[in-house]
């Protein structure tokens, strides 16, 4: 654990966030390049997503709370000054999805993913610098998801709104997601802005949010059956997929249980624990290859078993699966997770990180072959999952040097 907590922390200090900080700025339109190809071409010209500079602010927010470094403040402020100048709706409320390389809003669509992403970045800002304009700010956006997106009849959320809060005519999230009223991947993402939020700030509404959403979860989004998550859903709750997305299962698993523990709910927090064992277990039994890395999808069989229908193994899951196991160990001790936390650190060291270029390839194939014409920075390739990855680690192994495990 010891050495896994040295390479991690190098890593992030040598590896990531000088990345971010030497590549990806722009000092031409402002705000930071919104692609750019695996061997480091920048393309000047492309759209500037919500989502990558929600995740950039939220990464540096954090990096200063940890190392008080000025490089990493100008940075998270940077990135939310262009937040809030570019993809801030001033006269309807909310935030863009998308901006031209300029910063002018192209899609205007009000995707409460991207909400919540931009909350949890404004609530690590704010845990970061004390500012009271960036908690005003992610309370309007708590505001304007619970009264336009908040299902009130069967609970939940919605998907997507026009830039006037109507409801969307298509629902997707991307073209890879099915056109379905729920997600389980927008539900996470609302649990842990508000948990983020919740965290520093204390609001009965949100606090009740939250709680809702952990039911939500636990009742209706994990399987009992095969203890994986169901990705789509109806209106009213019921599956439209048969699709088992890993990294989303081993993600949830851990971010659950920071959930409850925000909330303090004893009871609450006993369910979620057991909820989290199961996901884990489920994983890596399932998911995880004879060289430590994680397959992507699966599917289920007419058996009720699940069949591998993707095999590359894409650098988020490999970062979830490290944090996932870990925080398995810490609520049972189990020997096998701490192992595969230790595994999946291993081959991303091997695999994922890009020793030419610098930061991670977005996948390798089962044959560890990189997935070298994807993208090194884009709408979705961000310094979120690698970073927070380490982060959680750090203070997951300092507690357990402590003696101050999530069991106690």
């Amino acid at each position: 654990m010891h050495n896994l907590r040295q390479s991690v922390e190098a890593e992030l200090q040598s590896g990531i966030l000088p990345f971010w900080l030497n590549h990806v700025i722009d000092p031409v339109h402002g705000g930071f390049h919104g692609r750019i190809a695996n061997d480091l071409v920048i393309d000047p010209r492309a759209p500037k997503s919500l989502i990558l500079n929600a995740r950039i602010l939220w990464t540096f927010s954090k990096a200063f709370s940890v190392y008080e470094s000025p490089v990493h403040m100008a940075a998270a402020l940077r990135a939310y000054e262009y937040l809030c100048r570019h993809f801030w709706d001033d006269e309807l409320g909310g935030v863009y999805w998308t901006a031209d390389h300029q910063g002018c809003p192209i899609d205007t669509k009000k995707r409460i993913y991207g909400q919540a992403f931009a909350i949890y970045a404004l609530a690590e800002y704010a845990h970061a610098t004390g500012s009271a304009e960036a908690v005003d700010r992610a309370m309007s956006l708590v505001a304007l998801v619970e009264q336009a997106a908040h299902d009130d009849a069967h609970g939940g959320y919605f998907e997507a709104y026009e830039r006037d809060w109507t409801i969307a005519f298509d629902q997707r999230l991307s073209e890879a997601d099915l056109d379905e009223k729920k997600s389980m991947n927008t539900h996470l993402h609302i649990l842990e802005a508000y948990a983020t939020l919740l965290r520093d700030h204390e609001d009965v509404n949100l606090r009740l949010r939250l709680h809702e959403l952990i039911e939500v979860f636990l009742n209706r989004i994990v399987d009992p059956a095969s203890h994986h998550f169901i990705l789509f859903f109806d209106e009213s709750w019921r599956p439209r997929s048969e699709k088992t997305s890993f990294g989303h299962d081993i993600e949830g698993s851990w971010l659950l249980c920071t959930a409850a523990e925000v909330l303090g709910d004893a009871s609450l927090r006993q369910r979620v624990r057991e909820t989290a064992l199961n996901l884990a277990q489920a994983v890596y039994d399932r998911a995880l290859d004879a060289d430590g890395g994680m397959f992507y999808e699966a599917e289920k069989t007419a058996t009720g078993g699940t069949r591998i229908v993707d095999s590359d193994k894409h650098w988020w899951p490999q970062a979830e699966a490290v944090v996932g196991f870990l925080n398995a160990y810490e609520l049972s001790g189990r020997e096998h997770f701490l192992h595969a936390a230790i595994q999946s650190w291993r081959f991303i060291d091997k695999h994922i990180i890009d020793r030419e270029h610098g930061e991670w390839f977005w996948l390798v194939s089962r044959e560890g072959v990189p997935g070298a014409q994807r993208d090194k920075v884009g709408p979705w390739k961000c310094p979120y999952h690698n970073s927070r990855m380490c982060f959680e680690v750090m203070e997951r192994l300092d507690r357990l040097n402590r003696g101050q495990g999530v069991n106690g």
